[in-house]
């Protein structure tokens, strides 16, 4: 599958965020990437998650939530579950109005922050997102309400022995909707690491594509 590689620039709430979309007309579906980080993952070749996805048959779209100059000046501005919540909804209306992303079924992988914003978006918009993958992440950040609310199938991907697993612990029990724990076991080096989670990440995206009508899935 040859994929096209677009640069993006996405209104949302009266600024410009950052984007790329990796594209080709026979893909079954859009993985949404957030990055809310503070550290612009556009600058960077693609990752493991992007590449798996890809040769999965997704298109993806990785949009960072944050602009250049908030994540230089700002050490907030990844906390702002609310804003980062209003620009993800942007984003996806975005896509929703571009004609090669149309009709596609769209699922969010997140990680930071961007994984309450996740939920949060989830919950005020149910119909947009097929599911949600969490790697590690605070998710926890959304809410109890939120959490207890969302009932888009959503996978925790989590390293043993992380704060941010002991954290996600305590927020998983929240969730009332299809959802699954998924440890990772160790590895020997980073990019092993990387590769697993994005595998992981994009299992849950797959085994939850919208069926089409008269099919069953496997």
């Amino acid at each position: 599958m040859k994929l096209r590689h677009i640069d993006l620039s996405i209104p949302a709430q009266g600024v410009w965020l950052d984007g790329a979309l990796a594209h080709a007309p026979d893909v079954r579906a859009l993985a949404l990437c957030l990055n809310s980080s503070g550290h612009p993952a556009l600058d960077h070749p693609a990752h493991p998650l992007e590449l798996t996805l890809q040769a999965a048959g997704f298109a993806t779209m990785t949009v960072d939530l944050l602009t250049r100059q908030e994540a230089l000046r700002d050490p907030d501005a990844s906390y702002n579950i609310p804003r980062l919540t209003d620009r993800l909804l942007a984003a996806v209306e975005w896509a929703a109005h571009q004609p090669p992303l149309v009709g596609l079924p769209l699922a969010v992988i997140a990680t930071g922050t961007g994984c309450a914003a996740a939920v949060r978006a989830a919950v005020r918009s149910p119909e947009a997102f097929s599911s949600i993958a969490c790697l590690g992440g605070r998710a926890d950040l959304a809410g109890a309400e939120p959490l207890r609310a969302v009932r888009t199938p959503m996978r925790f991907i989590v390293t043993p022995g992380t704060p941010e697993a002991t954290i996600l612990s305590r927020a998983f029990p929240l969730l009332k909707g299809d959802h699954h724990w998924l440890a990772l076991p160790a590895t020997g080096s980073e990019h092993e690491h990387d590769l697993l989670t994005a595998r992981a990440a994009c299992a849950w995206l797959r085994q939850h594509f919208p069926q089409p009508e008269g099919t069953t899935q496997a």
